[in-house]
């Protein structure tokens, strides 16, 4: 019987340490709950989150009528994760790059294969000022044929990709993808 309480304890722990993060019941989690900072976005679409971290799931065919929506203006879009050590390092880049185009140019995530709760943490620690988008089982990347992430694709203002990087970008290629959504 001695085991089986030795056993049981670890679990019981586990369940109410995953339980005490403040918590009562009543409110909702930080996953739940954006933290309502505006986005800084470029234009405005339907499916376009209007709060940095909404976070809101969509999937491959969402994916595709949000650009189609965003036509008009250029777009970034990085495929990342919390949990990703080269998003974590490109995550710097992609915020510089932002600040620096993000009234020209629409800035998106899509955080894939991830937890909300952890996405939303990274996204505030990121100090991101756009969007991200959800994507629990990493829908959008297989659709678009890639492995891995991060990913950076850049999409002109006619909707058309016109590069990507797979990968850590490094700043001179983002600039030089920016630059070619421009263009």
């Amino acid at each position: 019987m001695r085991l089986l309480r030795a056993a049981a304890l670890p679990t019981i722990f586990v369940l109410v340490f995953a339980c005490s993060g403040g918590s009562n019941g009543d409110v909702p989690s930080p996953a739940l709950t954006p933290t309502g900072s505006p986005a800084s976005n470029a234009t405005q679409a339907a499916l376009l989150p209007t709060t940095v971290d909404a976070l809101p799931e969509i999937d491959a065919t969402s994916y595709v009528e949000l650009l189609a929506q965003l036509k008009g203006t250029p777009v970034v879009v990085n495929l990342w994760g919390s949990w990703c050590a080269p998003c974590r390092q490109e995550a710097p880049d992609l915020k510089a790059a932002a600040e620096r185009y993000g009234d020209r140019v629409q800035f998106i995530g899509v955080d894939m294969l991830d937890e909300r709760t952890s996405a939303a943490s990274f996204i505030r620690e990121a100090g991101w000022s756009y969007p991200s988008v959800f994507d629990p089982d990493g829908a959008i990347r297989d659709s678009l044929g890639f492995l891995g992430q991060p990913v950076t694709i850049f999409y002109d203002a006619d909707g058309q990709r016109v590069d990507d990087w797979q990968g850590p970008i490094p700043p001179e290629q983002l600039r030089a993808g920016i630059e070619k959504a421009l263009a």
